[in-house]
């Protein structure tokens, strides 16, 4: 913050000198490198490539952030620059003729091959070895050994969206409605949806789908709520609001709605979006999302079948960077939501913002969804005057703002701390303004350097979604024909034999990540269980990186394996270990588990009603500890909570919080 050394980092050079070489950063592996894109002319064919050149990295991610502005653009063009392009432009026309004249000479399709050098994550040499493999392979005598033949057929994902028998017999209509955040994306679709005789919601949250629910409540329509831990089923309802893992691919429906389609392009949970394009059963299907999208909506639907119509749409509201940053928490006002990106941060700046007079709702995404929903309902009703919050606050929560302040640009993202994308601070940014209410919604940074920083990543232009590579998990069925064609029993062998052969045919579908699903595999093989329950455990919604939930998890299978009833914990019953309110919050994700269990092994998980009610019990104890934290701090500022806002001026770029240091920058 304020009073830290900054590193005057201007990125405007950077970016420039990317956009100019058609290149983009990006993390891999923890560390940061160059991705570029292009099509190279061979024999009268366009071929394009989207790679990592291999002498792209740029470093690992903390070496890249200590390197001054000038070290990083000096480091870039060394990597990336004309003689570089040239020799990897070079070296892909040559594997492209190689595999051209091949499919020529065999009457094969190259196109399959050459998908290969669209790989935006990957290093070249490894896309253009892949490329030389699969013409090599289609090329070759069938001398493969019978069962990995039989592995590959059973792998075969080209078939993926004939998979969805009820979808397929359909003439199903798309209507993509894409545009920023503050565009009024949902309400048309919700509108048809409510209309209908019959339909599904299909969100990206809990949260999201506990809010369209409601909506359809208040419009009178019978709907029924199913998310992985909560059920409420209403028995005349025609009308499902869910979380999007959750469709049911066997019920048709005359209008669905798909929200957040942008999520395609992730790797740990765009799978279950590509399930409901190719699988959701609906006449009329609504896809909402970003604009980004837009180029791989309309490739996957041309794969799927079906018409498509294209709807963009723009903010209802200005969106402007503050003329200043904020300087100082001196200078917070009524209104405003203060962003940062970890649960500590978010806490310390909490209480920062206390200190000077203010009462605060904190959002982040350790919470359960129904302690987020009312943290923000007390700032919609002015009950709280600013908001503390993640990036949780980009999705689903109904937070109004005046001004969205970012206290840094960085965020860790699972390997290392980096720049935040630019279509996250777009997605954060959007939350300021709201029709009706803020006309113009304004953002700024904590301080210059991340006033500077932040508009330069709104300013980029956003980067299309890829055309092909969408993403693809195995499910139970999948998973029995591998087993049943290699005679393989072992889950984690499975899913490595899985994500293996589907790599080799082509990548218009990828698999989705399933390194934490392959960890827990690996344990779940050694316990007597049948191939569905180890897969079922598998995917059980817990963080193994939390000891109380690794534990449960543990335990649980064991009882699963020894036939036994598996009984949900009480709070008293789990052992200390944590502050309080984190205590809470692991067990608000413990009882989700359980209720998640309780689902699918009912007859393991037989207290599922009651971890339900002890889950919203402790998200009631930890909204009241939020609330009582907050009235505490208050109460200690005595007068200061009488002085009008207008009093609290002063500070200025460089100022700091009265009397107490900034939180940490980082983790």
């Amino acid at each position: 913050m304020n009073d830290e050394i900054q590193d005057p980092f201007d990125q405007s050079a950077l970016s420039d000198y990317l956009e100019a070489h058609r290149a983009t950063l990006v993390t891999t592996d923890g560390s940061y490198a160059v991705s570029v894109h292009g099509e190279v002319q061979v024999d009268g064919h366009a071929v394009a490539y989207h790679l990592i050149p291999d002498a792209g990295f740029l470093g690992k991610s903390g070496k890249w952030r200590r390197l001054s502005a000038q070290g990083k653009l000096e480091l870039l063009r060394e990597r990336w620059n004309d003689e570089t392009c040239a020799k990897l432009e070079a070296l892909l026309a040559d594997t492209a003729r190689e595999v051209l004249e091949t499919a020529g000479r065999y009457g094969l399709d190259a196109r399959r091959a050459l998908s290969a050098l669209v790989a935006k994550y990957e290093r070249a040499s490894e896309r253009v070895r892949l490329a030389q493999t699969r013409i090599r392979e289609a090329s070759a005598d069938s001398k493969a050994d019978e069962a990995a033949a039989r592995t590959r057929a059973a792998v075969n994902l080209s078939r993926y969206p004939e998979s969805f028998t009820v979808a397929q017999g359909m003439q199903r209509h798309f209507i993509a409605v894409l545009g920023p955040t503050n565009s009024g994306k949902t309400h048309a679709a919700m509108e048809h949806l409510a209309k209908a005789k019959s339909g599904v919601y299909l969100a990206p949250l809990r949260l999201l789908a506990l809010e369209n629910y409601q909506r359809l409540v208040d419009a009178g329509v019978p709907v029924s709520l199913v998310t992985g831990e909560q059920r409420k089923i209403d028995p005349d309802a025609r009308h499902v609001a869910s979380t999007v893992e959750m469709l049911n691919s066997n019920r048709p429906v005359e209008v669905a709605v798909i929200d957040e389609i942008q999520l395609l392009d992730d790797p740990d949970r765009g799978a279950a979006w590509t399930a409901a394009v190719c699988g959701v059963p609906a006449q009329t299907v609504y896809l909402l999302g970003a604009l980004e999208a837009r180029d791989a909506i309309e490739s996957l639907v041309a794969r799927v079948g079906g018409t498509l119509e294209v709807r963009e749409l723009t903010r209802k509201t200005k969106l402007e960077m503050d003329k200043a940053p904020l300087g100082s928490l001196r200078n917070l006002m009524p209104g405003d939501v203060l962003i940062a990106f970890s649960r500590r941060e978010v806490l310390a700046w909490r209480d920062r913002a206390i200190e000077e007079g203010h009462s605060v709702s904190a959002i982040y995404g350790s919470l359960s969804p129904e302690v987020r929903q009312a943290q923000a309902e007390r700032f919609v009703e002015g009950h709280t005057s600013v908001v503390v919050a993640t990036d949780a606050i980009g999705m689903g929560l109904n937070t109004p703002a005046r001004r969205v302040i970012f206290t840094t640009d960085s965020k860790f993202d699972g390997v290392a701390e980096g720049l935040i994308p630019a279509p996250l601070a777009r997605q954060i940014a959007g939350r300021a303004g709201r029709f009706g209410k803020h006309e113009t919604g304004f953002v700024a940074g904590i301080d210059a350097r991340t006033h500077k920083s932040i508009a330069q990543l709104l300013r980029q232009k956003p980067e299309p979604l890829p055309d092909t590579g969408f993403y693809v998990a195995p499910n139970l069925a999948y998973l029995q024909d591998i087993s049943q064609a290699t005679g393989e029993t072992k889950l984690a062998a499975l899913l490595e034999l899985f994500t293996k052969h589907i790599n080799v045919h082509d990548e218009f579908f990828l698999p989705a990540n399933l390194s934490e699903q392959m960890e827990k595999a690996r344990w779940l093989d050694a316990l007597p269980l049948s191939l569905e329950d180890r897969f079922t455990l598998s995917l059980t919604p817990v963080s193994t990186r939390i000891p109380l939930l690794e534990r449960a998890l543990f335990d649980w299978a064991e009882a699963r394996a020894k036939r036994r009833t598996a009984t949900v914990l009480r709070m008293g019953e789990v052992a200390p270990g944590r502050n309080a309110l984190q205590r809470l919050e692991d067990l608000c994700k413990l009882y989700a588990a359980y209720a998640w269990l309780a689902y699918r092994m009912a007859d393991t998980f037989p207290d599922g009603e009651m971890a339900q009610a002890l889950m919203l019990k402790a998200s009631d104890e930890i909204d009241a500890m939020l609330q009582q934290q907050n009235r505490r701090s208050r109460g200690k500022q005595g007068t200061k909570q009488g002085k009008p806002q207008g009093a609290r001026r002063g500070g200025g770029a460089g100022g700091k919080p009265r009397g107490k240091r900034p939180p940490p920058r980082h983790g």
